[in-house]
């Protein structure tokens, strides 16, 4: 594993390797070359080690090499939504050590991975259901910080917008990965943006848009209450303009 010296803090737990600072990676082959890491725990006391993030597997660190830190911190209360196996979860979990991680799945297959992990993550706390219906496990999850949602349905804002409703604190951001294809196969990928765009709109406001390097057909969008959006030092003038590279 890499020494600590190999790395710089960018924010919020988050480190990298390269020399250049975050968001210059444009394209897949800068990004490329710029290593992300977030730092492990041992549960045994035995110090601590870097755990990479490659950007290729992980949307999230995909965002982040385009220059957008997480408004997360170590106490921070985070509900995945469609978490998978948790390997981007795992990093989240390393970030928040003194938070939690409410992670989601609806895979049984997949399911049973992401337990795994879960035991030695003490902060993961895996969900199995359904994120079309956050009423059904509206008694697990408290007030959040952060919704982080990476779901192949055909109602991805309409699912972000309904566990914002429940779990998403006045304060708190939304991050969600809109996935195109996985709305229609055949549509403009413009048009599918502007139509999720204007559904999260309708309740939240809209800081940022990030075309993702390396993910064709993907749109990382960056949200927040209107009341706390108003003054958010985060919020991009631009973001009304959703397929615009930035």
């Amino acid at each position: 594993m890499n020494d600590f010296a190999d790395y710089t803090e960018i924010g919020c737990g988050i480190y990298q390797s390269r020399a250049s600072p975050a968001g210059q990676a444009s394209n897949a082959s800068n990004a490329s070359q710029t290593r992300l890491a977030t730092v492990s725990r041992q549960e045994d006391g035995g110090g601590q080690e870097f755990q990479v993030w490659d950007f290729r597997h992980s949307k999230l660190a995909a965002l982040i090499l385009k220059g957008y830190i997480p408004q997360i911190t170590e106490s921070s209360l985070v509900l995945y939504l469609g978490a998978a196996s948790g390997s981007t979860a795992s990093h989240i979990s390393d970030i928040v050590q003194n938070g939690l991680v409410y992670v989601l799945e609806f895979s049984p297959t997949v399911m049973k991975k992401l337990i795994s992990r879960c035991e030695s993550r003490p902060n993961m706390i895996p969900i199995f259901a359904d994120a079309n219906h956050p009423e059904r496990y509206s008694y697990l999850v408290d007030k959040v910080d952060l919704i982080y949602q990476d779901i192949a349905q055909r109602n991805q804002a309409e699912i972000a917008l309904a566990n914002a409703e429940y779990f998403l604190k006045d304060d708190g951001y939304l991050i969600l990965m809109i996935k195109a294809r996985s709305i229609d196969s055949t549509a403009d990928t413009k048009e599918i943006f502007k139509k999720e765009v204007e559904e999260l709109q309708k309740r939240l406001s809209i800081l940022k848009t990030v075309k993702l390097p390396g993910y064709r057909d993907h749109l990382a969008v960056i949200a927040r209450g209107r009341s706390s959006a108003a003054t958010d030092p985060t919020a991009d003038s631009t973001a009304s303009a959703p397929t615009r590279q930035p």
